[in-house]
């Protein structure tokens, strides 16, 4: 076999250029586009989905905690990271969720993919609905167990791939609602499909949790899978409620093996006490204002169908996120741009991004909406519409 000629250091890294002129041929650069801390334009693109991120309980909370406790956590929670904070977070957590105990990681992330790697191994098979959030494949990719990913939303297809598993335990994956067009998977017929099979469900209940269920309490409760033994759930803590962070609540048991087990808690710097500070507030006013939860539901519907009446093909929500297929990724990326230029900031996903291959603006309701935002929002969105979105 040849050696291959060493490259001198500043041509190292040429591969990468080749790679970027690739995406930029596929209409698949990405940007950063930093935002003023007070912004005019009408925000249907980020996950504040009940408005607490700037609420001044929230925010007081956090900066009152950052005094107390200082900047951040210091070190991660099995040395100096974990704080009264956290802890009086986690109890607080379960106690919402109907689970017996929850256990605060970093970021949603970390908490799937601490949740996927400690809860299989190479004597599992894990069953994934395709269409599962990246943190949930990568988990999946870590697991070093028997991973099949099977049509979307289809429990025909996770009942096959159990049956016809090769490991002796089986741990089922899925959103509770899907991160894309915000439909949601049918958890009551997937967990007895696992309960037939000795298989255990986790859920991802990051756009669930604040939005469905009782008071915001999320989609494994509405579905009555609340405190199962066998039905374990992540949270993030940046959406609903305002803030930064993720937990994964379940039974006990579950919880201690992760403290014991999972590498991104183990290893990973805690939380800040700030975040877990207006994380605790924000938990306390979806408590005294169980009604935002609704007006979430209520307002994205409102929105989805006025898209829909304009001739815009757009989903039709669940909870509060709702997609508006584009013709391309170049169009989306400059459908999007046209909105911005209007005042109306929405998202943009394209693949890869999107397992479906079909690129998108993304949209996000918020409880704080008003009928002239919405009523706004679709005079703009369909007056920059490309050729081809409008049926």
């Amino acid at each position: 076999m040849t050696t291959p000629p060493t490259p001198p250091p500043d041509e190292v890294f040429d591969w990468l250029d080749a790679e970027a002129e690739k995406r930029a041929n596929a209409g698949l650069v990405r940007q950063l586009r930093p935002r003023p801390a007070r912004a005019d334009e009408l925000d249907l693109a980020g996950n504040d989905y009940l408005g607490l991120a700037r609420d001044k309980r929230v925010a007081g909370a956090a900066a009152a905690a950052a005094l107390r406790w200082g900047a951040g956590s210091t070190g991660s929670r099995l040395v100096t990271g974990s704080t009264e904070l956290h802890t009086e977070l986690e109890l607080e957590l379960a106690r919402f969720c109907g689970a017996q105990a929850a256990l605060v990681f970093s970021s949603g992330f970390t908490a799937n993919l601490g949740a996927v790697t400690a809860l299989s191994g190479s004597e599992s098979a894990i069953v994934t609905d395709k269409y599962i959030h990246a943190s949930l494949i990568e988990g999946c990719r870590l697991s070093r167990a028997d991973v099949a990913a099977v049509a979307h939303s289809t429990p025909s297809a996770i009942k096959h791939a159990l049956e016809t598993r090769r490991k002796p335990r089986a741990l089922v994956v899925t959103d509770s609602v899907f991160s894309v067009d915000g439909d949601l998977a049918p958890l009551g017929e997937l967990a007895g499909i696992c309960r037939a099979h000795g298989a255990a469900l986790l859920v991802d209940d990051a756009h669930g949790f604040g939005v469905l269920g009782e008071g915001g309490r999320g989609a494994v409760h509405a579905a009555g899978l609340s405190g199962a033994p066998d039905v374990v759930t992540t949270l993030t803590l940046s959406k609903s409620l305002g803030a930064q962070g993720g937990a994964v609540v379940g039974p006990r048991r579950v919880i201690k093996h992760l403290v014991d087990t999972a590498r991104s808690f183990i290893f990973d710097t805690a939380l800040a006490p700030a975040s877990a500070a207006a994380a605790l507030a924000a938990l306390h006013a979806l408590k005294e204002e169980p009604g935002l939860a609704g007006k979430v539901v209520e307002n994205a519907g409102n929105l989805a169908m006025s898209l829909k009446a304009a001739g815009l093909k757009a989903s039709l929500p669940d909870a509060a996120v709702i997609s508006v297929q584009a013709p391309s990724a170049e169009t989306a990326v400059a459908w999007a741009a046209a909105c911005a230029e209007q005042g109306i900031r929405v998202g943009c996903f394209r693949p890869p991004s999107v397992p479906d291959g079909i690129s998108r603006l993304r949209l996000t309701a918020r409880a704080d909406l008003t009928e002239a935002d919405v009523d706004r929002a679709v005079k703009v969105i369909t007056a920059t519409a490309p050729r081809g979105a409008i049926a």
